[in-house]
């Protein structure tokens, strides 16, 4: 049994980080949030749109593993792309629709379209938000779709059946929402009485789609994470007080221990329910939500910390720590916060009265 990765899996991982070292370096990031855009076509020449995508549709069928080191990657250059919803969440729920859904997977895995996701009605749903379904036509609206301005969505109803909508549906429109995170793009969506293709009836699949997205935010928030204790390791080494690197003293030291110390054992934890995702479907659910709550905390801990230990500077644009803060925050938040996630693992295993 290895508990480590795969020299394949050690290749992908260096070959997304050099590419986002040149393409999402922070000045980058800045200009792409400011002006618009993203590295996904970039990504897609080295095949991360197809990583899941089954082989018969021209993708890698690579697993969900595979896919969590990329994320974790984009984490750690809070690279503007849609790698959740359209190379992770929409595979999937294709590859387990209903009838053949062959062509828009090839499309995905070419990078020829983009999908984003509306699945709020299904595991978190606000007073006067909802989508009903009536035959193919939905009627309704959907806060918070996460991989906004898409080709098309996945829609979750109130029923946890799952559709797909084209961007230029009739009775559909749009609004971007303003998040704290300006590297994703976050949106709603309004139906009316819109034509949509159901691809799924089953509750299951619309479970295995969000514990997929789960595992990999929580993945995109380790790397997030490492990167603001990387960042502020190095500053510690650097800004001198008194004639002394800010390192030397106990108390900055505690605090970059506390912050390893707590992040180191997330990893293992991610690679395992990515690997569950896969090989443990029983597992499939709990781990997924206990990993995406407990590495949400974590990595809240770690922006917090990390940004104490820059002092004055760390609030400032000047480093742009606040990109990899907010996003932190912002998976936080993502396909359920920690509370609404332990409870739904506690159901899975049949605690709850």
């Amino acid at each position: 049994m290895e508990f480590g990765l795969s020299e394949e899996q050690s290749l992908l991982q260096r070959s997304v980080s050099s590419f986002l070292d040149d393409n999402s370096s922070l000045d980058k990031v800045r200009q792409l949030v400011t002006e618009g855009g993203d590295v996904w076509a970039g990504l897609c020449e080295l095949g991360v749109s197809a990583l899941l995508v089954p082989e018969s549709a021209g993708g890698l069928g690579l697993s969900m593993l595979d896919a969590a080191i990329v994320a974790e990657a984009l984490g750690a250059h809070t690279a503007p792309a849609p790698f959740v919803s359209t190379a992770v969440m929409v595979p999937l729920a294709l590859t387990h629709a209903d009838g053949d859904q062959e062509t828009l997977l090839a499309a995905l895995a070419a990078g020829e379209k983009t999908a984003g996701t509306a699945l709020a009605q299904a595991y978190g749903p606000r007073a006067g938000s909802t989508v009903t379904s009536k035959g193919s036509k939905l009627t309704g609206n959907a806060l918070y779709v996460l991989d906004f301005d898409a080709d098309v969505y996945l829609v979750a109803d109130d029923r946890q059946q799952l559709f797909l909508v084209e961007r230029d549906a009739d009775g559909l429109s749009s609004q971007v929402l303003t998040t704290i995170d300006k590297t994703r793009r976050t949106g709603e969506l309004r139906f009316d009485n819109t034509p949509a293709t159901q691809i799924s009836r089953d509750p299951a699949v619309l479970q295995n789609v969000l514990n997929a997205g789960r595992v990999m935010l929580a993945a995109d928030t380790l790397g997030a994470a490492q990167n603001m204790l990387d960042q502020a390791v190095e500053y510690a080494k650097q800004r001198e007080q008194f004639n002394r690197p800010i390192g030397s003293f106990q108390a900055v030291k505690h605090m970059c221990a506390e912050m390893a110390a707590g992040l180191e054992p997330c990893r293992a934890m991610v690679w395992y329910a990515s690997h569950a995702l896969d090989t443990l479907p029983d597992e499939a659910t709990m781990t997924a939500c206990h990993t995406k709550a407990h590495v949400s905390e974590v990595g809240k801990f770690v922006a917090k910390t990390a940004t104490e230990v820059h002092g004055g500077m760390g609030f400032t644009d000047l480093l742009g720590l606040h990109y990899w803060f907010k996003r932190i925050g912002f998976n936080r938040q993502l396909l359920g916060a920690p509370e609404l996630l332990r409870e739904e693992a506690a159901r899975a295993q049949d605690l709850v009265a």
